[in-house]
């Protein structure tokens, strides 16, 4: 398990077209459109890889039955060597991968429902992640809301960029301020001029854009990141993207708000949250 240079990333490309679950965020990191880090098995050939992206997702691919690669990944995982300092959530594929890590991981591996201690070292938490798909006609039938009079909607601007905070805001999927205004999209909710919500583009490849969401806390339960996202929604309508949503099942919060947006659930895959 070696940690590859960014000169190396295209080595990586045609694999990750290979890959059929949502990856748009690891695309982001071997195009070099954020900074993140890329492990291979082998420098030259390499067969298996570990994408991560700065945010904690990450995305193990290739080769499942690299035994030398596995083991080497088993302390990565448990952070045996201390080399990380929060989670990392990861997907794998293909699916025989789920196999190959329970068997892996064996005892150290806890359903999310059954870690009631919360444990954070010594353990992979095993969740569940959804992946939706926009239907645009119950997108259009849901579309109700009205925006409040002492409300309005604008462009996500540098100002606004730097000012957001959260745990999902634009400046952890893009690498400055300006390359999110040159690169990416966002609309922002001002209530009584003060900034409460934002829903932005987290990525951008071809014509898809998966959509990111941030409500300041005092504004919660107000239905703004509702109005947010369907002003984003619009824009991605009118330009003939393809918006995806995807969260954790137990994101009760982003679950309902697609819903409500016109999402539809198409598939649910493990999701491994590594010890930190």
């Amino acid at each position: 398990m070696e940690l590859l240079d960014k000169i190396f990333y295209e080595r990586l490309t045609n694999h990750l077209k290979q890959v059929r679950i949502n990856n748009l965020f690891a695309r982001s990191v071997i195009e070099k459109k954020i900074s993140g880090q890329v492990y291979v098995d082998n420098f030259e050939n390499p067969k298996t890889f570990y994408v991560v992206h700065p945010y904690g997702m990450s995305l193990l691919f290739g080769d499942s039955q690299n035994t030398d690669f596995n083991n080497k990944f088993l302390d990565y995982s448990l952070n045996t060597n201390k080399i990380r300092d929060k989670y990392e959530w990861m997907q794998a594929y293909p699916s025989d991968w789920d196999k190959v890590l329970s068997e892996l991981y064996g005892n150290r591996l806890i359903k999310a429902a059954e870690n009631k201690e919360n444990k954070v070292s010594g353990i992979i938490e095993l969740n569940t992640r959804i992946n939706f798909k926009f239907n645009r006609e119950k997108y259009i039938v849901n579309k109700k809301m009205i925006l409040p009079p002492t409300c309005a909607i604008v462009q996500t601007d540098k100002k606004i960029y730097e000012e957001m905070i959260g745990s999902v805001i634009p400046s952890y999927f893009w690498d400055s301020a300006d390359d999110f205004i040159n690169n990416g999209i966002g609309f922002s909710l001002l209530c009584n001029k003060k900034l409460a919500a934002t829903a932005y583009s987290a990525f951008i490849h071809d014509n898809k854009l998966e959509l990111g969401i941030e409500t300041i806390p005092e504004f919660h339960g107000k239905g703004f990141a509702q109005l947010t996202c369907s002003a984003l929604i619009n824009y991605c309508i009118e330009k003939d993207y393809e918006p995806i949503w995807a969260c954790r099942l137990e994101n009760t919060g982003s679950y309902k708000l697609a819903e409500k947006l016109g999402f539809e659930v198409y598939s649910e895959i493990p999701y491994y949250r590594l010890s930190n």
